[in-house]
């Protein structure tokens, strides 16, 4: 028996990284996975490698929103679940930052989660789930990050305020916070074929050495599976909260 039997659930910027990683864990826990993205060729491969169904979505566009939960309404008859992963990271310092970049960070990792949570919640089974993928920049802050750390902020004040008004469903509502995770976002080297993938991921671990008490960077792997017990009946008393996923990095800077 997986911990996913019978549930239908969708996953945001499910092509690569983080979303990838969850998509397959879902899967492999028994759950009818519908990845969504704007990485077509990606997330078409992906799905007819696990066995799972793909749909085109900007999360910024509420009209595409509606589209594929009319898909997976369609396609399944319900949905039990939403990992709100798709985001994005632009780097600039805030004096320094144009309104258009800023705005197009908000649109993505902010408006993309309220969508899905307007579109999907609705029509959500009682008992549903749903996980935001807020940041470590959610909870504290960090310099040339502003308006990802912004939009981090926001997500974690929808994930409680949807906790709040879902709660007499039984939906649950929660957030995952990561630090830095090898994923393209933290390793560009993986949007290069021609990259040393692996020795970017051994120097940032050497980086993050000096970073994070665990040592290391955090592997999507590990965050899929915190989306997984989120997800499932495991966390069955949790709602409206914050799981920061960062190898210690939140709790200080040692100096020995």
């Amino acid at each position: 028996m997986g911990k996913l039997d019978g549930r239908v659930v969708i996953v945001t910027g499910a092509a690569r990284g983080q979303g990838e990683q969850e998509a397959r864990l879902f899967r492999e826990e028994g759950a009818e996975v519908v990845l969504a993205d704007v990485l077509d060729e990606q997330g078409e491969a992906l799905a007819t490698d696990i066995g799972a169904r793909y749909v085109h979505l900007d999360v910024g566009d509420e009209g595409q929103w509606r589209d594929a939960v009319s898909v997976v309404k369609n396609a399944y008859g319900r949905v039990d679940g939403l990992v709100n992963n798709a985001g994005i990271l632009r780097f600039d310092s805030l004096v320094d930052t144009p309104l258009d970049e800023f705005m197009q960070v908000v649109r993505v990792n902010q408006v993309g989660c309220f969508l899905g949570i307007k579109t999907v919640a609705p029509v959500m089974e009682d008992g549903g789930t749903i996980v935001n993928t807020a940041s470590y920049t959610g909870v504290t802050g960090m310099a040339a990050v502003g308006s990802y750390a912004a939009s981090k902020h926001a997500v974690l004040g929808l994930t409680r305020v949807a906790a709040l008004e879902l709660a007499g469903r039984g939906i649950r509502v929660n957030a995952l916070c990561p630090g830095a995770i090898d994923t393209a976002m933290s390793n560009p080297a993986q949007l290069d074929p021609g990259a040393d993938v692996e020795g970017m991921s051994r120097a940032l671990d050497q980086l993050y050495r000096k970073l994070v008490p665990l040592g290391r960077i955090g592997r999507p792997e590990e965050v899929a599976r915190l989306a997984l017990f989120l997800t499932c009946e495991d966390s069955s008393y949790i709602t409206g909260q914050p799981f920061v996923i960062d190898g210690g990095w939140l709790a200080g800077v040692s100096v020995v």
